[in-house]
């Protein structure tokens, strides 16, 4: 098994992607002609984004996330060399500011922000394989 995607539900797939490209200098993957999926490229695996309408005709429900309710339990972690600059340009594109960028005890350097919809977005510098 192995992760193939993560798919974040979101009322507007077209501007989630213009928000990752512009906030974190992502490569839009593909946007279908339908504007209710989109991919970005992330390596590996891919994080994608679809229409929350999308969810119901799956044919369960979900809880929508919104910038003004608490985040989700759980994150987006990108990983990247420059920390702050990083942060600076999620801000300067939108992105909400949570944690400034620090230390980790471990040495790993992370900040905190939410996106546009509302999810937690984590930026780190990589962790060392021992």
């Amino acid at each position: 098994m192995q992760l193939g995607y993560v798919i974040l539900y979101v009322p507007d797939v077209a501007r989630t992607l213009a928000f990752y490209e512009q906030a974190f200098g992502l490569t839009r993957r593909f946007l279908h002609e339908s504007g209710s999926y989109g991919e970005m490229e992330t390596g590996a695996s891919a994080l994608a984004f679809a229409a929350e309408d999308l969810a119901g005709s799956h044919g369960f429900g979900f809880r929508a996330t919104r910038p003004t309710d608490d985040a989700p339990g759980m994150e987006i972690a990108l990983t990247c060399s420059d920390v702050p600059a990083a942060f600076a340009r999620a801000l300067a594109a939108g992105a909400v500011a949570l944690s400034e960028p620090r230390t980790k005890p471990w040495g790993q350097e992370v900040a905190y922000l939410r996106d546009l919809n509302g999810f937690l977005v984590e930026l780190c510098t990589p962790m060392g394989v021992d």
